[in-house]
């Protein structure tokens, strides 16, 4: 009888304990979530250097989990309390729409097939399409210099066909699941360029910097946003102005010196937040 009455107690002073805890539907909007449940999920790329990945040890750096981390912490989301979370381009769209993350910062370019979707804010960076070389191919200024040459990119991605399409139609197209395994292929002289947005291969570059190096002429324009469930206009709003506190406070331009200075490819100035 005591251990049933002892038994009922706790039962007791669990209820209450959950009682006091904010919930927070996966409906509500971005800030209530925030606010209410008191952390984050943020789904980011894992692989890419200077931009977000998982080290070895289990850390997650780069400029898109800096500025992740900063969005967070004005919504009232500490560090200790986001959780990181890997999402792909095939996945971007449905991990959203399914509540599986809150917030997507992942080299999410904002288009406008994508906003019938989701929700953007940003831009928080603007790059453009280019080439990772050899530091000895010299030769290779831009995406024409490439007929007869071997071309890399991510099995399934557009990058590589603009460049045949547009540019030199004598490329030769060579395709891998991830951009790393592109890299690897570079240093081996397997192909003799990669291509996708200035800023994923500067990342690369500044892991190599004795060895590869961005062509650094860009030829198409992506905007990248942080994107977010539609529907929600005061979270998009939030982050916006979380976007711009970063930029005027100096941590956005230190943070991208920090982690893709050391490729020596230019770094654009911030850009400005457009995005209704």
């Amino acid at each position: 009888m005591r251990a049933r009455r002892l038994l009922a107690v706790l039962f007791l002073l669990v209820g209450c304990v959950s009682c006091g805890v904010g919930t927070a539907s996966p409906d509500d909007p971005l800030t209530t979530r925030a606010r209410e449940a008191g952390h984050l999920t943020i789904g980011i790329r894992f692989d890419a250097p200077g931009l977000s990945q998982r080290t070895i040890d289990g850390r997650f750096t780069g400029f898109d989990v800096d500025v992740a981390t900063y969005v967070a912490g004005e919504l009232g989301v500490p560090p200790d309390r986001i959780a990181w979370r890997e999402t792909t381009p095939a996945t971007r769209e449905s991990d959203l729409a399914s509540g599986a993350v809150d917030l997507v910062v992942a080299t999410y370019s904002i288009t406008d097939k994508r906003k019938q979707q989701v929700s953007f804010a940003g831009p928080y960076f603007v790059t453009g399409q280019d080439l990772l070389v050899r530091l000895t191919s010299t030769d290779i200024v831009g995406p024409e210099s490439l007929n007869g040459r071997k071309l890399c990119s991510v099995s399934g991605s557009t990058p590589a066909e603009a460049v045949r399409d547009q540019f030199a139609q004598q490329v030769r197209l060579v395709e891998y699941p991830r951009y790393p395994d592109c890299v690897t292929a570079l240093l081996a002289g397997q192909v003799d360029a990669v291509t996708t947005d200035a800023a994923i291969l500067a990342g690369y570059a500044a892991q190599n910097p004795e060895l590869l190096r961005v062509v650094g002429r860009t030829f198409s324009a992506e905007r990248y946003g942080i994107g977010l469930r539609r529907g929600d206009p005061d979270g998009r709003q939030a982050v916006d102005e979380a976007i711009r506190r970063m930029i005027s406070d100096g941590d956005w331009q230190r943070s991208l010196q920090a982690n893709l200075g050391p490729s020596n490819y230019p770094l654009p100035p911030p850009p400005e937040i457009t995005e209704k």
